[in-house]
Protein backbone atom coordinates (compact mmCIF):
# COMPACT_ATOMS: atom_id res chain seq x y z
CA UNK A 1 0.00 0.00 0.00
CA UNK A 2 3.38 2.16 0.67
CA UNK A 3 4.00 2.69 -2.87
CA UNK A 4 0.56 4.16 -3.74
CA UNK A 5 0.94 7.10 -1.44
CA UNK A 6 1.94 10.71 -1.40
CA UNK A 7 2.27 13.66 0.97
CA UNK A 8 0.54 16.78 -0.84
CA UNK A 9 0.07 20.09 0.53
CA UNK A 10 -3.15 21.58 1.71
CA UNK A 11 -2.87 24.54 -0.30
CA UNK A 12 -7.22 26.05 0.33
CA UNK A 13 -10.20 25.23 2.28
CA UNK A 14 -13.04 26.75 1.37
CA UNK A 15 -16.82 26.83 1.94
CA UNK A 16 -18.93 25.48 -0.19
CA UNK A 17 -22.12 24.90 2.02
CA UNK A 18 -23.40 24.21 5.23
CA UNK A 19 -21.21 22.06 6.72
CA UNK A 20 -19.38 21.54 3.61
CA UNK A 21 -15.64 22.16 3.03
CA UNK A 22 -13.51 21.84 -0.23
CA UNK A 23 -9.59 21.39 0.31
CA UNK A 24 -7.49 21.86 -2.52
CA UNK A 25 -4.11 19.64 -2.37
CA UNK A 26 -1.07 20.21 -4.09
CA UNK A 27 2.57 18.88 -4.64
CA UNK A 28 4.59 21.06 -1.66
CA UNK A 29 7.31 21.38 -4.49
CA UNK A 30 4.57 22.50 -7.22
CA UNK A 31 4.51 20.33 -10.11
CA UNK A 32 1.93 17.33 -11.61
CA UNK A 33 0.32 15.19 -9.91
CA UNK A 34 -0.97 12.02 -11.15
CA UNK A 35 -3.60 12.27 -13.83
CA UNK A 36 -7.36 11.55 -13.12
CA UNK A 37 -10.57 11.04 -15.11
CA UNK A 38 -14.38 12.13 -13.83
CA UNK A 39 -15.46 10.18 -11.03
CA UNK A 40 -12.34 9.48 -9.47
CA UNK A 41 -11.52 9.31 -5.41
CA UNK A 42 -8.30 9.47 -3.50
CA UNK A 43 -7.90 7.77 0.00
CA UNK A 44 -6.86 10.44 2.95
CA UNK A 45 -4.68 8.30 5.37
CA UNK A 46 -5.61 10.43 8.47
CA UNK A 47 -3.56 10.78 11.36
CA UNK A 48 -6.13 9.19 13.65
CA UNK A 49 -5.43 5.83 11.97
CA UNK A 50 -8.41 6.51 9.55
CA UNK A 51 -8.37 5.90 5.71
CA UNK A 52 -11.30 8.01 4.28
CA UNK A 53 -12.27 8.19 0.58
CA UNK A 54 -13.04 11.41 -1.40
CA UNK A 55 -14.58 11.94 -4.88
CA UNK A 56 -12.49 14.64 -6.88
CA UNK A 57 -14.71 17.52 -7.86
CA UNK A 58 -12.21 19.11 -10.38
CA UNK A 59 -11.74 19.00 -14.05
CA UNK A 60 -10.11 16.32 -14.99
CA UNK A 61 -7.79 18.35 -17.06
CA UNK A 62 -5.97 19.70 -14.16
CA UNK A 63 -3.01 18.27 -13.08
CA UNK A 64 -2.16 20.59 -10.95
CA UNK A 65 -4.25 20.03 -8.28
CA UNK A 66 -7.06 17.76 -6.45
CA UNK A 67 -9.98 18.99 -4.86
CA UNK A 68 -12.33 17.32 -2.71
CA UNK A 69 -15.41 18.67 -0.71
CA UNK A 70 -16.45 16.33 2.81
CA UNK A 71 -19.60 16.89 4.67
CA UNK A 72 -18.76 17.29 8.09
CA UNK A 73 -21.51 14.33 9.36
CA UNK A 74 -22.15 14.12 12.96
CA UNK A 75 -23.38 10.78 12.33
CA UNK A 76 -20.07 9.39 10.58
CA UNK A 77 -17.28 7.34 11.95
CA UNK A 78 -15.20 10.40 12.77
CA UNK A 79 -13.10 10.60 9.32
CA UNK A 80 -15.23 13.62 7.63
CA UNK A 81 -15.11 15.52 11.60
CA UNK A 82 -11.24 15.13 11.92
CA UNK A 83 -10.79 16.29 8.61
CA UNK A 84 -12.96 19.89 9.35
CA UNK A 85 -11.24 20.28 13.20
CA UNK A 86 -7.75 19.51 11.78
CA UNK A 87 -6.90 20.05 8.46
CA UNK A 88 -5.63 23.70 8.21
CA UNK A 89 -3.97 25.46 5.20
CA UNK A 90 -0.28 24.86 4.62
CA UNK A 91 -0.95 21.40 6.73
CA UNK A 92 0.82 18.14 4.71
CA UNK A 93 -1.52 15.27 4.23
CA UNK A 94 -1.50 11.79 2.93
CA UNK A 95 -3.46 10.45 0.05
CA UNK A 96 -3.64 7.39 -2.12
CA UNK A 97 -3.05 7.62 -5.74
CA UNK A 98 -6.64 8.29 -7.69
CA UNK A 99 -9.11 5.40 -8.42
CA UNK A 100 -11.98 5.35 -10.44
CA UNK A 101 -14.76 2.52 -9.29
CA UNK A 102 -17.50 5.12 -11.03
CA UNK A 103 -16.23 6.36 -14.86
CA UNK A 104 -18.15 8.41 -17.31
CA UNK A 105 -19.44 7.15 -20.39
CA UNK A 106 -18.05 9.81 -22.67
CA UNK A 107 -19.61 8.15 -25.38
CA UNK A 108 -23.37 7.50 -24.62
CA UNK A 109 -26.22 9.50 -26.03
CA UNK A 110 -27.00 11.12 -23.46
CA UNK A 111 -26.17 11.27 -19.47
CA UNK A 112 -28.71 11.18 -16.12
CA UNK A 113 -26.52 13.06 -12.87
CA UNK A 114 -28.74 12.24 -9.92
CA UNK A 115 -27.17 13.20 -6.84
CA UNK A 116 -27.85 13.26 -3.03
CA UNK A 117 -26.67 15.84 -0.79
CA UNK A 118 -22.79 15.74 -0.47
CA UNK A 119 -22.82 12.86 -3.47
CA UNK A 120 -23.15 15.60 -5.83
CA UNK A 121 -18.79 15.82 -5.77
CA UNK A 122 -18.61 13.55 -8.48
CA UNK A 123 -20.78 14.20 -10.73
CA UNK A 124 -19.51 17.95 -10.23
CA UNK A 125 -16.64 16.36 -12.14
CA UNK A 126 -18.24 14.22 -14.84
CA UNK A 127 -20.38 17.93 -15.22
CA UNK A 128 -17.04 19.33 -15.94
CA UNK A 129 -15.69 16.71 -18.86
CA UNK A 130 -19.29 16.61 -20.28
CA UNK A 131 -19.30 19.86 -21.21
CA UNK A 132 -15.89 19.90 -22.34
CA UNK A 133 -16.97 17.25 -24.49
CA UNK A 134 -20.46 19.20 -25.54
CA UNK A 135 -22.07 15.95 -24.23
CA UNK A 136 -25.62 16.39 -23.47
CA UNK A 137 -26.53 15.81 -19.76
CA UNK A 138 -29.03 16.14 -17.41
CA UNK A 139 -28.60 16.75 -13.47
CA UNK A 140 -31.43 16.13 -10.32
CA UNK A 141 -29.54 17.78 -7.24
CA UNK A 142 -31.85 16.98 -4.22
CA UNK A 143 -30.35 18.66 -0.59
CA UNK A 144 -32.41 18.64 2.61
CA UNK A 145 -32.00 22.72 2.20
CA UNK A 146 -30.77 25.28 -0.30
CA UNK A 147 -28.00 26.19 2.32
CA UNK A 148 -26.67 22.91 2.60
CA UNK A 149 -26.52 22.24 -1.34
CA UNK A 150 -22.68 22.67 -2.46
CA UNK A 151 -21.55 24.35 -5.58
CA UNK A 152 -25.19 25.50 -6.50
CA UNK A 153 -24.39 28.46 -7.31
CA UNK A 154 -21.92 26.92 -10.19
CA UNK A 155 -23.97 24.83 -11.43
CA UNK A 156 -26.22 27.21 -12.25
CA UNK A 157 -24.14 29.32 -13.95
CA UNK A 158 -23.73 27.00 -16.74
CA UNK A 159 -24.96 27.80 -19.73
CA UNK A 160 -25.54 24.86 -22.41
CA UNK A 161 -28.23 22.64 -23.54
CA UNK A 162 -28.28 20.54 -20.11
CA UNK A 163 -31.27 21.07 -18.01
CA UNK A 164 -30.68 20.97 -13.83
CA UNK A 165 -33.12 20.12 -11.46
CA UNK A 166 -33.06 20.80 -8.08
CA UNK A 167 -35.14 19.39 -5.48
CA UNK A 168 -35.07 20.97 -1.69
CA UNK A 169 -36.43 18.03 0.67
CA UNK A 170 -37.58 21.42 3.01
CA UNK A 171 -39.49 22.65 0.02
CA UNK A 172 -41.44 19.99 -1.03
CA UNK A 173 -42.65 19.18 2.66
CA UNK A 174 -40.11 16.59 3.24
CA UNK A 175 -40.79 14.65 0.43
CA UNK A 176 -37.82 12.75 -1.19
CA UNK A 177 -37.22 12.89 -4.58
CA UNK A 178 -39.26 11.08 -7.33
CA UNK A 179 -36.67 8.59 -8.70
CA UNK A 180 -39.03 6.58 -10.37
CA UNK A 181 -40.26 9.40 -12.40
CA UNK A 182 -36.52 10.73 -13.51
CA UNK A 183 -35.70 7.37 -14.42
CA UNK A 184 -38.75 6.50 -16.42
CA UNK A 185 -38.84 9.66 -18.41
CA UNK A 186 -35.18 9.36 -19.39
CA UNK A 187 -34.44 7.77 -23.26
CA UNK A 188 -33.43 4.50 -23.36
CA UNK A 189 -30.75 4.80 -23.96
CA UNK A 190 -29.30 6.86 -21.38
CA UNK A 191 -26.48 6.02 -19.03
CA UNK A 192 -27.79 6.77 -15.77
CA UNK A 193 -25.30 7.77 -12.22
CA UNK A 194 -26.45 8.30 -8.87
CA UNK A 195 -24.27 9.23 -5.49
CA UNK A 196 -25.96 9.89 -2.48
CA UNK A 197 -27.00 8.22 0.84
CA UNK A 198 -28.00 4.57 0.80
CA UNK A 199 -31.78 5.17 1.32
CA UNK A 200 -31.35 7.21 -2.20
CA UNK A 201 -29.01 4.50 -4.16
CA UNK A 202 -31.40 1.95 -3.00
CA UNK A 203 -34.41 3.73 -4.84
CA UNK A 204 -32.44 4.29 -7.97
CA UNK A 205 -31.55 0.58 -8.24
CA UNK A 206 -34.78 -0.29 -7.80
CA UNK A 207 -36.40 2.19 -10.83
CA UNK A 208 -33.28 1.38 -12.77
CA UNK A 209 -33.99 -2.96 -12.62
CA UNK A 210 -35.52 -2.85 -15.91
CA UNK A 211 -32.53 -1.21 -17.46
CA UNK A 212 -29.86 -2.53 -19.16
CA UNK A 213 -26.69 -3.22 -16.33
CA UNK A 214 -23.65 -1.53 -18.23
CA UNK A 215 -26.32 1.77 -18.53
CA UNK A 216 -26.45 1.92 -14.69
CA UNK A 217 -23.86 3.69 -12.89
CA UNK A 218 -23.70 3.68 -8.92
CA UNK A 219 -21.48 5.29 -6.25
CA UNK A 220 -21.19 3.80 -2.67
CA UNK A 221 -19.23 5.51 -0.11
CA UNK A 222 -21.24 3.61 2.69
CA UNK A 223 -21.73 -0.15 3.75
CA UNK A 224 -25.70 -1.22 3.35
CA UNK A 225 -24.91 -4.13 5.59
CA UNK A 226 -22.56 -4.74 8.96
CA UNK A 227 -19.44 -6.52 8.12
CA UNK A 228 -19.46 -10.42 9.03
CA UNK A 229 -17.62 -11.00 11.58
CA UNK A 230 -19.22 -14.29 12.59
CA UNK A 231 -15.91 -16.07 12.61
CA UNK A 232 -15.90 -19.59 13.35
CA UNK A 233 -13.75 -20.63 9.65
CA UNK A 234 -10.09 -20.11 8.51
CA UNK A 235 -8.20 -18.59 5.65
CA UNK A 236 -5.70 -20.50 4.37
CA UNK A 237 -3.02 -17.98 2.40
CA UNK A 238 -1.65 -19.90 -0.76
CA UNK A 239 1.43 -17.54 -1.31
CA UNK A 240 2.51 -16.98 2.51
CA UNK A 241 1.74 -20.61 3.15
CA UNK A 242 0.06 -19.46 6.30
CA UNK A 243 -3.27 -20.66 7.83
CA UNK A 244 -4.90 -18.10 9.86
CA UNK A 245 -8.28 -18.56 12.15
CA UNK A 246 -10.86 -15.69 11.96
CA UNK A 247 -12.43 -15.83 15.35
CA UNK A 248 -15.91 -14.47 16.54
CA UNK A 249 -15.55 -10.43 16.02
CA UNK A 250 -13.20 -10.58 13.60
CA UNK A 251 -12.98 -10.02 9.52
CA UNK A 252 -10.82 -11.11 7.65
CA UNK A 253 -8.84 -8.26 7.57
CA UNK A 254 -8.56 -7.85 10.48
CA UNK A 255 -7.66 -11.36 11.16
CA UNK A 256 -4.61 -11.15 8.36
CA UNK A 257 -2.79 -8.36 9.57
CA UNK A 258 -3.29 -8.85 13.30
CA UNK A 259 -0.96 -12.40 11.81
CA UNK A 260 1.12 -10.03 10.70
CA UNK A 261 0.18 -10.46 6.84
CA UNK A 262 0.26 -7.40 4.77
CA UNK A 263 -3.30 -6.89 3.16
CA UNK A 264 -3.95 -3.67 0.85
CA UNK A 265 -7.29 -2.02 2.02
CA UNK A 266 -8.92 1.82 2.32
CA UNK A 267 -12.31 2.03 3.06
CA UNK A 268 -12.99 -1.10 5.51
CA UNK A 269 -16.47 -0.74 4.38
CA UNK A 270 -16.32 -3.32 0.81
CA UNK A 271 -17.09 0.27 -1.16
CA UNK A 272 -13.77 0.76 -3.08
CA UNK A 273 -12.56 -2.51 -4.20
CA UNK A 274 -8.93 -1.84 -2.82
CA UNK A 275 -8.58 -5.44 -0.50
CA UNK A 276 -10.35 -7.32 -3.87
CA UNK A 277 -8.19 -10.61 -3.04
CA UNK A 278 -8.54 -13.60 -5.45
CA UNK A 279 -10.83 -16.50 -3.96
CA UNK A 280 -8.86 -20.15 -4.64
CA UNK A 281 -11.35 -22.44 -3.12
CA UNK A 282 -14.34 -22.29 -0.49
CA UNK A 283 -17.28 -20.04 -1.27
CA UNK A 284 -17.45 -16.61 0.23
CA UNK A 285 -19.81 -14.73 2.15
CA UNK A 286 -20.08 -11.59 0.12
CA UNK A 287 -20.88 -8.23 1.69
CA UNK A 288 -19.41 -6.09 -0.43
CA UNK A 289 -20.97 -2.95 -3.02
CA UNK A 290 -18.55 -2.91 -5.73
CA UNK A 291 -18.94 -6.92 -7.05
CA UNK A 292 -21.53 -7.15 -9.37
CA UNK A 293 -23.96 -9.64 -8.47
CA UNK A 294 -22.77 -11.69 -11.13
CA UNK A 295 -19.06 -11.43 -9.69
CA UNK A 296 -20.32 -12.39 -6.76
CA UNK A 297 -22.10 -15.34 -7.69
CA UNK A 298 -18.62 -16.42 -9.43
CA UNK A 299 -16.85 -16.66 -6.04
CA UNK A 300 -13.30 -15.88 -8.33
CA UNK A 301 -12.69 -12.90 -5.34
CA UNK A 302 -13.42 -11.14 -2.39
CA UNK A 303 -13.34 -8.58 -0.73
CA UNK A 304 -11.70 -9.26 2.66
CA UNK A 305 -12.58 -6.01 4.80
CA UNK A 306 -15.94 -7.07 4.87
CA UNK A 307 -16.85 -10.28 3.32
CA UNK A 308 -16.79 -13.62 5.30
CA UNK A 309 -16.87 -17.39 4.42
CA UNK A 310 -19.78 -20.30 3.76
CA UNK A 311 -17.42 -22.95 4.11
CA UNK A 312 -15.27 -24.05 6.92
CA UNK A 313 -12.22 -22.71 5.30
CA UNK A 314 -11.11 -20.04 2.69
CA UNK A 315 -8.41 -19.91 0.18
CA UNK A 316 -7.20 -17.00 -0.85
CA UNK A 317 -4.17 -15.93 -3.10
CA UNK A 318 -2.23 -13.94 -0.67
Amino acid sequence: MAGDLQELRVKRISYEAESINSYELVLPAGGDLAPFTAGSHIDLHLKNGMIRSYSLVNDQSERHRYIIAVNKDAAGRGGSSFVHDSFKAGDIVTVSMPRNNFALREDAESSLLIAGGVGITPLVSMIRRLQALSRPWKLSYAARTRRAAAFLGELSAIESNAQLHLHFDDEHGGRPLDLAAIVGNAPASAHLYCCGPVPMLEAFEKATAGRPAGHVHVEYFQAKQAPSVDGGFEVRLARSNRTIPVEPGKTILNAVLDAGVMANYSCSEGVCGTCETRVIEGIPDHRDLFLSPEEQAANKTIMICCSGSKSGTLVLDL
